[in-house]
């Protein structure tokens, strides 16, 4: 059923993991990704805001604040400017050290609306085309709401822009966003997890067990069963087991301070998720549509929970990194 790994016993779990998954880094650190070489990197607002804070990483800010100063009209528009050069820049630094993408999120206060998902992001390639960064190599987060799904189908049929659909919990939003031909999904297994130690009396899982591990197992083995193009990247994880449980997976998002510890470890990585093995299993095509994605976020209270929470926290965090913003032009 699984694949093991081979000539594996000399290397590290983290480097036995990029044998078989893409593995990408969950920070907005520099030095992070430098000492841990991933392929990819995804930011959010909370990762930039706490970034934004570190010494390291001041210039960058600065360099932002005076671009908005430079803008005319109100303050907020001169805040809203420099929150897009934050990202923009920091972007950019992260695409000098990494070979592959880099995802950048779309404000979560937008989740709900559709054609602002899509204005703001169009507005980050063209900011990103005038640095001289080709649109392929950025992926574009958006909230895995109906909305912002839809946001994400126009983008990649007409726009030709990579989509990362975040905020992700529940098997029916993954099969929308396929449909949608999104490029990527990033199933949420860490809050999954939290939600179901916390909601029930169940504290601890074997890996293959972990409800979050489950669902991204199931999401993965749907799209390949059935020849969805959009690739899987496991993410918010909160131990070395559930990301272990995913080996095989397109990609996996994945902290430093887990990175460190793949890296520390010489155990034997198992090969669990394959495209040959999804291919065999018994699986039933899902119909999607807005009443049946409605439906089943309903039924999921999981899933209903978990996405309302996420948007509201990267909104908290949004408004927390205007403040800064907004005091430095002031």
């Amino acid at each position: 059923m699984f694949e093991p790994a081979t000539k594996k016993q000399s290397l590290s779990a983290l480097d036995q993991l990029r044998g078989m998954t893409t593995v990408v880094a969950d920070t907005g650190d520099f030095e992070a990704m430098k000492s841990y070489k991933p392929t990819d990197a995804t930011t959010n607002p909370s990762l930039i805001l706490a970034a934004a804070k570190m010494p390291a990483y001041e210039k960058l800010l600065k360099q932002a604040v005076e671009f908005g100063k430079q803008q005319g009209g109100s303050l907020e528009n001169k805040v809203a400017t420099a929150m897009d050069r934050v990202y923009v820049l920091f972007g950019c630094e992260i695409l000098k050290i990494i070979p592959g993408r880099v995802s950048i999120e779309v404000d979560a206060r937008l989740s709900f609306d559709k054609e602002g998902m899509i204005e703001k992001a169009r507005h980050f390639i063209a900011l990103f085309k005038k640095e001289g960064i080709d649109k392929e190599r950025i992926l574009i987060k958006l909230s895995s709401t109906w909305e912002g799904i839809e946001a994400a189908r126009v983008l990649e049929k007409e726009d030709g822009i990579h989509c990362n659909m975040t905020l992700l919990f529940n098997f029916h939003q993954a099969v929308a966003c396929a449909e949608a031909n999104a490029t990527l999904v990033s199933p949420f297994a860490g809050r999954i997890f939290d939600w179901y130690v916390k909601n029930t009396d169940t504290k601890t899982y074997e890996p293959l067990e972990d409800p979050g591990v489950v669902n991204v197992t199931r999401i993965y083995n749907y799209y390949k069963k059935f020849g969805h193009k959009t690739v899987v990247m496991g993410a918010s994880f909160r131990n070395t087991g559930q990301i272990l449980g995913l080996a095989g997976c397109d990609l996996l998002t994945i902290a430093p301070s887990l990175l460190e510890k793949l890296s520390a470890s010489t155990m034997d990585v198992t090969h669990y998720l394959s495209e040959s093995h999804a291919k065999k299993l018994d699986i039933e095509p899902v119909e999607m549509n807005e009443k049946v994605f409605r439906w089943e976020m309903n039924e999921d209270p999981m899933a209903t929970e978990k996405l309302a929470d996420g948007i509201r926290r990267f909104g908290v965090d949004t408004v927390k990194l205007e403040h800064i913003l907004k005091e430095a032009l002031c």
